[in-house]
């Protein structure tokens, strides 16, 4: 079996992918518009993201993103019917971080130092390896071909500096579009990314372009 690694962000217009959910997740930086995904949010991307959560046989995350869910979907299994705490709480949790940290949540454990020794060793332990959020990670995955499917949610929305998968001092990346595109009623973009090689450049104005 060759297990399958998927990066799942949800990002702005202008490619911001911080704190998407709420506005304490992630202020650093001085960052003013967490929570920018809630009024965004509508039945068909819902309907996406839990179509991958309830695929996943296993969650990968860094170091931050892991504190984040460790402190809330535990507690969403508590007297309540969340269909994601469920599934966060059967699946192993596997956690990026370059010191050693607590892990409070049951089923967690820390990945190795070897980063494509590590995701080697999870291609063969699981089908569907999901990446959420964890930009900084997500950056070193992409810089290292080290995913299969990246699966951008594209919000209708601009709002200027936060983190981002890409940043202006980032890498060249090639990227090959896996499937067509899917909107949603609120103007959401699902982008279905896999790896596409070195970044290769032409000329618009060539005579075989009819320019």
């Amino acid at each position: 079996m060759t297990g399958r690694i998927s990066i799942d962000l949800f990002s702005t217009l202008d490619g911001v992918q911080q704190a998407p959910g709420t506005p304490d997740e992630d202020r650093e930086g001085g960052f003013v518009f967490g929570g920018w995904q809630a009024p965004l949010l509508d039945d068909i991307a819902g309907a996406q993201v839990w179509e991958g959560i309830e695929a996943m046989d296993a969650l990968l995350l860094g170091r931050k993103t892991y504190d984040i869910f460790a402190a809330y979907w535990p507690q969403q299994l508590d007297g309540s019917d969340s269909p994601i705490a469920r599934k966060f709480a059967e699946i192993p949790k596997y956690v990026a971080s370059r010191s050693a940290i607590d892990l409070p949540w049951r089923g967690s454990e820390l990945l190795g130092d070897d980063l494509p020794a590590a995701i080697a060793d999870l291609r063969e332990r699981h089908a569907n390896v999901h990446v959420i959020g964890s930009i900084d990670f997500s950056r070193t995955l992409v810089r290292e071909g080290l995913f299969d499917v990246l699966n951008l949610w594209i919000h209708p929305i601009v709002i200027g500096a936060g983190k981002r998968l890409f940043p202006d001092d980032g890498p060249p990346v090639g990227l090959t579009l896996l499937e067509p595109p899917v909107s949603s009623e609120k103007g959401t973009v699902l982008l279905r990314y896999g790896p596409g090689g070195d970044v290769r450049t032409g000329d618009m104005t060539a005579p075989d372009r009819g320019v």
